[in-house]
C-alpha cells in the first residue's frame, strides 16, 4: 500500500440526475471513489440505485440542513424550517439560527430529530455508509457534531469529513477570490479546531487533509494533477460537484459552478496517470476503517 492516498468524492449526489450520471461516469470512467448522498434530494432514489451497481463506490450521508428538504415530518422541526417547509438557504444566517436554536430544549430536539430522520433514511438505502459530511460542511457546527458523534455508533459511522484547507496552497494555485478564501478559511480552521479532538476520542477517523472548499466548482485537470504533485503522506480527500450538465435543482446555490469541466476532469486520462506516477492510491473513505 503507498504512503500517500487520497479519496476523490463527489458532493450532493442525489440531488439530481445529471449528478448522478456524472457520479456513475466519473467512477467507472475516471477517479471518483466515494460519493456523498443527499437522501432528501429529487433523484436520491435513482442515486441509491446508482451506488447498488457499484460496488466498490463508497457513499456516505451528506447531511442537509440549509438549501434542501428535510427527511423528519414538518410538524416534527417546526423551528428548523420555512412556511414552504424548506430549510432556509442563506449558511451562515442558517448557523446562527441553529445555534440560537439549540439553547433552548425544543429546538434541540427538532435539530437531533432531523439528523436522526436522515440517517434512518440512509439506512433504509441499505448501504453501507462509508463516511458522514455536510451540505455546506454544516456537519461541523458546534450544535450538529456533538449530536452526530453521538449517534454514530448505531448507524455504523466510523469516518467524517474535517473540512480544513491550507490557505497558502491554494492561494498560490489560483489568485482570484482574495477575500473569500481567507474568511471561509479561518471560520473552518476554527471548527476543526472544535470537531478534531471530539472525532479523535470517539474514534471517528478522519482524512488528514481535505481540499476543494477553496476551489469550489472550479476543479479542474490542472487542480487535480497540482494536487498529486504534492500531496502529503496519509489518507487525504478531495471533494468536488461533477454534473453532466447544469441542474435545474442546484440553480440557486451553485451558481457559477463548472460542474460539467469538474466532470471532464475527474474523467481525464492524464489525472490518473498522474496518480499512478506519483504512487498515490485512489481509495475510498471505507479504506480509513478497514
Amino acid at each position: 500500500m503507498s504512503a500517500r492516498r487520497l479519496i476523490v468524492s463527489a458532493d450532493d449526489f442525489g440531488a439530481a440526475s445529471e449528478v448522478n450520471r456524472a457520479v456513475e461516469r466519473a467512477h467507472r470512467d475516471g477517479v471518483l471513489t466515494n460519493a456523498s448522498l443527499m437522501v432528501t434530494g429529487e433523484a436520491a432514489p435513482d442515486a441509491a440505485a446508482v451506488a447498488r451497481r457499484l460496488p466498490r463506490l463508497g457513499v456516505g450521508l451528506h447531511l442537509v440542513l440549509a438549501q434542501g428538504t428535510p427527511a423528519a415530518p414538518r410538524d416534527r422541526i417546526p423551528r428548523l424550517v420555512r412556511a414552504d417547509g424548506r430549510f432556509g438557504d442563506a449558511p451562515v444566517m442558517s448557523g446562527l439560527r441553529y445555534a440560537w436554536l439549540a439553547l433552548g430544549r425544543a429546538g434541540a430536539r427538532q435539530l437531533r430529530a432531523e439528523i436522526e430522520a436522515q440517517l434512518d433514511a440512509f439506512s433504509r438505502t441499505g448501504l453501507v455508509p462509508s463516511h458522514v459530511d455536510g451540505h455546506l460542511n454544516l456537519h461541523l457546527h458546534p450544535m450538529v457534531l456533538p449530536t452526530l458523534i453521538e449517534l454514530a455508533p448505531r448507524y455504523g459511522i466510523r469516518a467524517m469529513r474535517l473540512t480544513r484547507e491550507p490557505l497558502a496552497r491554494a492561494i498560490r494555485y489560483d489568485g482570484r477570490h482574495v477575500l473569500r478564501r481567507p474568511a471561509e478559511g479561518a471560520v473552518f480552521a476554527a471548527l476543526a479546531r472544535f470537531a478534531a479532538p471530539r472525532l479523535r476520542a470517539a474514534g471517528i477517523a478522519v482524512p488528514r487533509r481535505v481540499y476543494g472548499m477553496h476551489q469550489t466548482g472550479e476543479v479542474d485537470a490542472r487542480y487535480l494533477q497540482a494536487l498529486l504533485a504534492d500531496l502529503p503522506e496519509g489518507t487525504s480527500e478531495v471533494y468536488c460537484h461533477p454534473a453532466v450538465s447544469a441542474a435545474q435543482a442546484l440553480t440557486r446555490q451553485q451558481r457559477g459552478y463548472a460542474n460539467a469541466c469538474e466532470l471532464a476532469a475527474l474523467t481525464d486520462p492524464t489525472v490518473r496517470a498522474a496518480a499512478h506516477a506519483r504512487g498515490v492510491d485512489l481509495v475510498s473513505y471505507h479504506a480509513l476503517t478497514a
